[in-house]
């Protein structure tokens, strides 16, 4: 692969281990508990708070999965783009969606010990009980992810929208 002025880009890092032929069992598991997570989620929503924990983690190759799944049901580049900045870019994103990924957040870095109050509140007054407890556990099962991903280091770039799915 070359850029426009013929220069090649970096090698590509080959993973350190492919842990899902290592732990197929781990991997299956992963697998339900993530389906089982997304039900009664919107769509949309769901890869949102999966592009944003993934950021913050640093899991280039669920980035690559869940923006491309994005694209693929019609989220925008916008609004994809923005959410790193979601903060200053609030007026790309429902009141609901802001939660969300605030919770995400809040979830994703846990270096103060625990969620803040306020960051459940609004979350817990945009979504109904249930809903918000699928929420919670899809937040905490991209992390699970994310830590798969970038420990064993999995390479982005090759994913296809849906190919796991």
């Amino acid at each position: 692969m070359t850029t426009e002025h013929n220069t090649p880009y970096a090698p590509e890092v080959p993973p350190r281990l492919q842990w899902a032929e290592h732990a197929p069992e781990v991997y299956r598991a992963m697998v339900r508990l993530d389906s089982a997570a997304r039900k009664g989620l919107d769509p949309m929503l769901y890869e949102l708070v999966k592009i944003r924990a993934s950021q913050l983690n640093h899991c280039a190759f669920c980035l690559d999965m869940h923006t491309k799944d994005a694209l693929a049901a019609g989220e925008s580049v916008e609004r994809i783009v923005q959410l790193s900045a979601w903060e200053e870019s609030r007026h790309f994103y429902t009141e609901k969606e802001l939660a969300a990924i605030e919770l995400t957040e809040a979830i994703t870095v846990l270096t103060d010990g625990f969620v803040p109050d306020e960051v459940y509140e609004r979350a817990a007054k945009q979504f109904e009980e249930a809903e918000l407890a699928q929420l919670i556990a899809a937040i905490t099962v991209i992390n699970a992810w994310n830590r798969f991903g970038v420990t064993t280091r999995m390479a982005p770039g090759h994913y296809q929208p849906g190919q796991f799915g």
